[in-house]
């Protein structure tokens, strides 16, 4: 799959970047970190752009998690239980966004990216909620910024030697939300039973 998708990014270019971040973000099977650590291993290689890579990547990322928003928006939480299995989408990953989201909100979108599995989740939840437009992008936007800045950079700076890093991150990255997504449920907990 690997060859594949560098093969895309060589032959294509930022277009292609584009279209396969826009695709994985909204729950297509293509995997995106790969994809953004390999247009970073094509940066440094000199075979991509990088002010293009990153506005394609970025682009891609925001198209990918609007058009999320939007179906959460339209369609609604039961479209996803019903027919998310065919985009991948378990249900328990649904009822534990709904959850996660219920507590630490908007926050929740700008981090769920580095959460695999979830980062399409939290928009189709935020738009089921309502999430106000601008309070989405504002979150939504910043936190695909970040992930892509992260993304691109570990492929650039490690060359062919991201993938253990990824792997790394992907299982640590689990362990914080979970630990910071209980500490802001303990911490709101504790405020409201102290009024």
């Amino acid at each position: 799959m690997e060859q594949a998708i560098a093969s895309w990014l060589s032959a294509f270019g930022a277009p292609a970047l584009f279209a396969l971040l826009a695709l994985g973000v909204v729950g297509l099977p293509v995997p995106d970190e790969p994809l953004l650590a390999l247009a970073g291993v094509l940066i440094g290689q000199g075979r991509l752009r990088p002010a293009t890579a990153a506005v394609a990547a970025i682009g891609g990322a925001m198209t990918g998690i609007t058009l999320s928003y939007a179906l959460g928006r339209f369609a609604g939480l039961p479209l996803l239980l019903r027919y998310g299995s065919r985009l991948h989408v378990d249900t328990a990953v649904v009822t534990r966004v709904g959850t996660w989201f219920q507590r630490a909100g908007k926050w929740l979108l700008t981090g769920g990216y580095f959460i695999p599995g979830v980062r399409h989740v939290t928009a189709i939840v935020a738009g089921a909620s309502k999430l106000p437009v601008g309070t989405f992008m504002a979150f939504a936007y910043a936190g695909a910024i970040l992930w892509v800045s992260c993304f691109l950079t570990i492929g650039y700076v490690l060359g062919d030697e991201w993938r253990g890093l990824v792997a790394d991150l992907h299982r640590h990255l689990l362990v914080a939300c979970v630990v910071v997504v209980a500490v802001a449920g303990g911490y709101t907990y504790w405020k409201v039973r102290r009024r």
